[in-house]
């Protein structure tokens, strides 16, 4: 993947205030698309300094992805691994693949934040944000019930985890 081609593409979507356009061509360019991608939509802006993207839709139903209007004034790295968060969460909510507990899907979601096995092809982020990333993934492991089935399911993903943040440290 060129990012360099891929950075030249997105500064002209957003010189043309083309944004939710700029947001299909990383989808696409990165191969994150799904059938039960509705679309995107802008969501109001936090700050300047902080982004907050959500599939919204039915369990079950299609899932649109809001984003804010200033998503591409932020590390290229970091916006993919976002959005690739989301478009996991819209495979999780698609007919016949739902994911129904909300802590499972926040914790495969981090979880491949972290590690790319759906998405290889997304790039890595700063450590920074692989410590911010991995232990939200522990936050929903921690709320998935203490020797709890969903717990058990994912006590290796958690172990990868810790290591990883450990590795950082």
């Amino acid at each position: 993947m060129n990012f360099e081609q891929i950075n030249l593409h997105l500064e002209a979507y957003k010189e043309h205030d083309q944004i939710l356009d700029a947001a299909k061509f990383l989808i696409h360019s990165f191969e994150l698309e799904h059938e039960n991608f509705a679309g995107f939509g802008f969501r109001e802006e936090l700050s300047p300094n902080s982004m907050l993207l959500t599939a919204e839709g039915e369990l079950g139903g299609p899932q649109k992805v809001m984003i804010p209007r200033n998503l591409f004034d932020f590390d290229l790295n970091l916006v993919l691994n976002m959005v690739a968060h989301e478009m996991l969460h819209v495979r999780q909510k698609a007919p016949g693949q739902v994911v129904e507990d909300k802590n499972e899907r926040e914790f495969q979601a981090y979880y491949e934040m972290l590690f790319h096995k759906v998405f290889p092809q997304v790039p890595e982020v700063s450590d920074f944000h692989k410590k911010f990333f991995g232990n939200k993934a522990l936050e929903y492991y921690r709320r998935m019930g203490e020797g709890s089935e969903l717990q058990n399911k994912y006590a290796e993903g958690k172990t990868e985890i810790e290591h990883l943040i450990n590795s950082l440290s």
